[in-house]
């Protein structure tokens, strides 16, 4: 069967069903095909029983005022899933110590100063400057520039985002986030190094070793922007975008996995898995361009080839992730919504652990007198590359995992009732990213902004959005990625 259609988009995570909203918004015929029987992607869900968990991502971004979640759904006339914004966005413990990251700049600082008294005086000087830089960088994106600019009309858009201390950007441009921690004396400092440094493995997939200063500014400020728990989780989001597309038109399936992606003269042809052709002007890629590569006709390929294999020398990660049903009336005492635990200076394979505790009048995750955490760390992907060296380390990285929380919350094991392990083969085939890699490419200064990749493409009609290209991993990120997608192809200008 063949379909006709404007444009198609491949894949239906928060990028790709961003794109199909936008798109069928202004009246354009959009077909979007996903692989998997769930929206969402690496923020979408499964279940389990009466269970429901997030699959991926938990905190929810960009739904402050001017945040780009909110300034989509305005625009597409939706309201956003109901959420609730934290005061005091998450616990972190950090041998021996808990801190506590809250929204109030000032009452964080002073928080952490209390923690680290003998670099108190530097550790604000370093923060005003954080927030300072943060600040100007949010003035300069908020008209969404495209990053690099492809176009004189996006470098239109770039030059009119620039701001009076703009330049005071520039010496910046090429720091890292470690650099400017030494600058501060506050690399003498381990623990709070280490603090720096769970914040952004997070956010920016590096350390402040290697991390871009501009971009890791944003990354320490963006909780205090506005950091959200969402009822139900983060899929949430994608369902109310994969409706506004429905109503505007588009034509939205499910469990249609791209096979065939190629260029017929002056259109664009997508075959899926069953031999469904589907031809359009423009063809919308929001998967990872490794994802892609394998799609496309040879001659095509080699267009991209060059760029993944510079990409290929950044470290990809995977992660590791642990699905629990708990028993509410035996969680430990001081469990909170959203926690880091930091045991040692690594931040990956469970030595550095993200937790996300449903909200106990959550009833979208579990019936009363339950409630669903996902923990997970960050692993290298080399390590499960063979099926001996992968089921070992799936079990030793998971009774890892477990003893640090029970070593944190003595007694969390007595409230597990189930437990769901997913390592990264788990996750390519729930969300079709090669080797199960997660978290687009590291943000260091080699890969970020002007080094980042665009949403545009040597082929005239093909787009890509999503982690891989600028600016970056997380539901903003992609969701800023889908925009100048949109942008490009109609002109688009968000209010």
């Amino acid at each position: 069967m063949r379909i006709l259609n404007e444009i198609i988009i491949v894949g239906g995570g928060i990028s790709g069903l961003t794109a199909a909203a936008l798109l069928s918004k202004q009246g354009h015929a959009v077909t979007l095909l996903e692989g998997s029987r769930e929206w969402g992607g690496c923020a979408g869900k499964f279940q389990r029983g009466k269970h429901l968990f997030p699959v991926g991502a938990t905190l929810g971004m960009g739904l402050e005022e001017g945040g780009i979640h909110q300034r989509i759904f305005e625009y597409l006339q939706v309201n956003p899933p109901e959420s609730h914004l934290l005061d005091e966005v998450m616990n972190v413990h950090l041998h021996g110590r808990r801190l506590v990251f809250y929204r109030d700049r000032d009452k964080h600082v002073a928080h952490l100063q209390s923690h680290f008294p003998h670099c108190a005086s530097d550790l604000a000087r370093f923060y005003a400057l954080v927030y300072k830089i943060a600040s100007r960088i949010r003035q300069l994106m908020d008209p969404l520039p495209s990053l690099p600019p492809k176009t004189p009309g996006e470098w239109a858009i770039l030059i009119k985002s620039l701001q009076p201390g703009t330049l005071t950007l520039v010496p910046y441009i090429n720091r890292t986030m470690g650099g400017i921690l030494a600058s501060f004396g506050l690399h003498r400092h381990p623990d709070f190094h280490t603090f720096i440094d769970g914040q952004l493995i997070d956010s920016m997939q590096t350390t402040s070793d290697e991390c871009s200063f501009l971009l890791g500014c944003l990354a320490l400020d963006m909780y205090h922007q506005g950091a959200f728990y969402v009822d139900g989780g983060l899929y949430r989001m994608a369902e109310e975008l994969a409706n506004s597309a429905e109503v505007s038109g588009a034509l939205l399936k499910r469990g249609k996995r791209v096979e065939n992606i190629c260029k017929k003269q002056d259109h664009w042809q997508v075959e899926d898995h069953r031999g469904n052709q589907y031809e359009g002007s423009h063809v919308i890629f929001s998967a990872p361009i490794e994802a892609l590569l394998p799609l496309m006709h040879e001659e095509s390929r080699d267009v991209f080839q060059r760029v993944v294999e510079r990409k290929r020398s950044d470290r990809s990660w995977g992660t590791m992730t642990l699905y629990f049903v708990l028993d509410e009336g035996k969680l430990p005492d001081g469990l909170t919504l959203f926690q880091q635990i930091c045991t040692g200076s690594g931040m990956s394979e469970g030595e550095h652990l993200f937790l996300s505790l449903s909200s106990r009048k959550d009833r979208l995750r579990s019936p009363s007198g339950f409630r669903t955490m996902t923990v997970s760390t960050h692993t290298d992907l080399s390590k499960w590359e063979t099926k001996e060296t992968y089921d070992a380390y799936k079990q030793e990285l998971h009774d890892k995992m477990l003893s640090v929380i029970e070593g944190t919350y003595p007694g969390f094991s007595e409230s597990i009732v189930d437990q769901y392990p997913g390592a990264p083969r788990a996750w390519e085939r729930f969300t079709g990213r090669p080797d199960g890699m997660v978290g687009g490419y590291p943000q260091t200064t080699e890969n970020a902004l002007f080094h980042s990749m665009s949403h545009r493409t040597p082929l005239d009609g093909l787009w890509l959005c999503g982690d891989s290209v600028f600016p970056g991993a997380g539901t903003i990120g992609v969701s800023v990625s889908a925009y100048h997608v949109c942008r490009s192809i109609t002109g688009l200008k968000l209010p």
